[in-house]
C-alpha cells in the first residue's frame, strides 16, 4: 500500500454553450463498482472532515462546487491535493488516512465509494491505522 496508489482522475467533460456536463460511470471512469454516493456541504469555516482510513473501501472525491484540500497519509508519506474542478476526482486507495480541510465558502464535496457503510471498515484512531499499515507491510 502506498500513497502513490492515490491519483487524480480526469472525468469526461462535454462542452456546451448552455453549460458543461460531466458524467461518471461505474467501472469505467472509476476503478470500482459504485455502491454509495454522499456529499458534504454547509461546512463551517475552519472545520475539517474525515480524519480516518478504510480497510477495504475505495473512494473518489470530487469538488462539485468550490474547493478544499485533501491530506493523504499512507503511514510513511504525506501528500496534499487541492480539489477545485468538478471534472477532476481524487481516487483514494484503502489504508490511506485522509483529512479534508480548507473548505471554501459554498463548497460541496461529492464522495463516490465502493462499499455500503460499515463501521467495522473504518480506522478512526491514527495509531490503530499505523499498526495496520505496519502489519500489512510485514
Amino acid at each position: 500500500m502506498s500513497i502513490l496508489n492515490c491519483h487524480q482522475i480526469d472525468f469526461p467533460k462535454i462542452h456546451d454553450p448552455r453549460g458543461n456536463l460531466t458524467f461518471i460511470e461505474s467501472n469505467r471512469h472509476i476503478p470500482f463498482e459504485i455502491k454509495r454516493v454522499y456529499y458534504l456541504y454547509d461546512i463551517p469555516g475552519g472545520e475539517t472532515r474525515a480524519g480516518h482510513a478504510h480497510k477495504e473501501l475505495q473512494q473518489v472525491l470530487v469538488a462539485i462546487a468550490g474547493s478544499f484540500d485533501v491530506l493523504l497519509d499512507d503511514g510513511s508519506e504525506k501528500k496534499r491535493v487541492t480539489l477545485n474542478r468538478p471534472f477532476l476526482g481524487l481516487y483514494i486507495y484503502p489504508l490511506t488516512w485522509r483529512v479534508l480541510e480548507n473548505f471554501s465558502s459554498g463548497s460541496v464535496c461529492l464522495s463516490i465509494v465502493s462499499e455500503f457503510y460499515e463501521e467495522s471498515d473504518y480506522f478512526r484512531k491514527y495509531d490503530e491505522f499505523l499498526q495496520a499499515v505496519r502489519d500489512h507491510n510485514k
